[in-house]
């Protein structure tokens, strides 16, 4: 599958960096597939411990960023449920003003922070209907032409069986395919198109810091069929470092009985599904099936559980290839920018440090705690990847 040629963006994220450091290792082997020049890597998680800076710096030279904006639900006025308003109701208009800041301040660092790619985890409405989707598209329709980006489909922007078609109406393929950056999407379930299809699963290609990357956009849930297609493509661009939003992640791992088991059970993979019904994958069921198997896969990125609002973890896949996972659903108007920054070293092969930063992006401070995530080192962290050698080129 050949790729287009790509364009160059300037973008960047104004935060506040935290220059010091306390370094925890993981060391893990990744002996690297035949895709790759035969090498043994290494990854180290690293933990940001000083909060005590109020600003982050620029992006340093040969750096990028990449920004994932956790769940958008925090609609204000309008219906108030998926019920038209009786005619003699009030009519307030529909808006969103945390959604609104976070497109605000990329917009305003998009130099700054060499801003490569912005990711959407999904929950892009509250409320499937057309006023909240129209002031979602008026938020992305900002950066639209300013900057490559991609959407995961949540549980809230589909019907429980997967109909997306207010996602599609809103955010159609026919919308980003004049971009060169747009490599395509899944083009539908066999119950139809509005199931699955028209960028309801999607995959962007872009380039930064002289490395190329394969972004996927999965929908919550994801059936058999459009994880067939997400393997197919991660196999194509084998020859890319590879990204994936999924909306579904981490949080509580069995699926609570309670109320109070969102937030005070055991939290992993979660081995639950919202959406799809008999034909849904949970989130470790993609693990299983797609994510492990691919040895370019570096991050998988997520939101869903605001009851859990932050969680990071690290798993080895199929090939010894170090899978970091992030969830984010802060709800409050936090979202996450990371910051990639080549390490070339003597003695050990190239590696990306990876600075992850959440800020408030309407006042700009940096996150340190939530009521249910108090500890800064969940919200302020770096950690490493290896850079394969490449042999590929399309």
């Amino acid at each position: 599958m050949p790729t287009r040629p790509l364009p160059t963006f300037r973008s960047a994220a104004r935060v506040n960096f935290i220059p010091l450091l306390t370094r925890v290792a993981l060391v893990s082997a990744w002996p690297i597939a035949t895709s790759f020049l035969t090498a043994t890597l290494f990854v180290a998680a690293t933990v940001a411990q000083d909060t005590t800076l109020d600003r982050l710096d620029p992006c340093p030279d040969g750096g990028f960023s990449v920004v994932v904006i956790p769940d958008t639900q925090a609609y204000v006025g309008g219906p108030t449920d998926e019920s038209p308003p009786a005619p003699s109701a009030p009519s307030t208009p529909v808006t969103n003003p945390i959604f609104q800041a976070h497109v605000d301040w990329v917009i305003a660092n998009l130099d700054p922070q060499k801003i490569a790619f912005v990711s959407h985890v999904g929950d892009i409405v509250d409320l499937n209907i057309p006023q909240q989707w129209g002031v979602a598209r008026d938020c992305m329709d900002r950066l639209h032409g300013k900057v490559p980006y991609g959407i995961s489909v949540g549980n809230h922007d589909m019907t429980t069986n997967g109909d997306s078609s207010l996602f599609q109406k809103y955010f159609p393929a026919s919308r980003f395919e004049p971009f060169a950056w747009y490599g395509g999407h899944f083009e539908g379930s066999s119950l139809g198109p509005q199931i699955s299809g028209n960028n309801a699963n999607s995959f962007q290609l872009f380039s930064a810091g002289g490395l190329d990357f394969v972004f996927l956009h999965l929908e919550c849930n994801a059936p058999d069929d459009v994880v067939a297609w997400a393997n197919g493509i991660l196999e194509s661009y084998d020859d890319r470092l590879a990204l994936i939003t999924c909306h579904m992640g981490w949080g509580p791992r069995v699926k609570p009985t309670r109320p109070e088991g969102f937030i005070t059970d055991e939290k992993g993979r979660m081995t639950w599904s919202k959406i799809h019904g008999p034909r849904a994958n949970t989130p470790q069921q993609l693990w299983d099936k797609c994510y492990r198997r691919h040895p370019n896969l570096i991050a998988v990125f997520s939101g869903d559980q605001s009851r859990t609002q932050a969680y990071k973890a690290v798993s080895i896949g199929d090939h010894g290839n170090p899978v970091h996972e992030f969830m984010q659903d802060y709800g409050v108007g936090f979202l996450r920018l990371y910051r990639f920054t080549p390490t070339p070293h003597k003695l050990t092969p190239e590696k990306l440090q990876v600075q992850a930063i959440t800020l408030h992006s309407g006042t700009g401070e940096l996150c340190r705690g939530v009521p249910r995530v108090p500890d800064p080192a969940q919200h302020q962290f770096t950690f490493e990847v290896p850079i394969p050698a490449l042999t590929n080129s399309r």
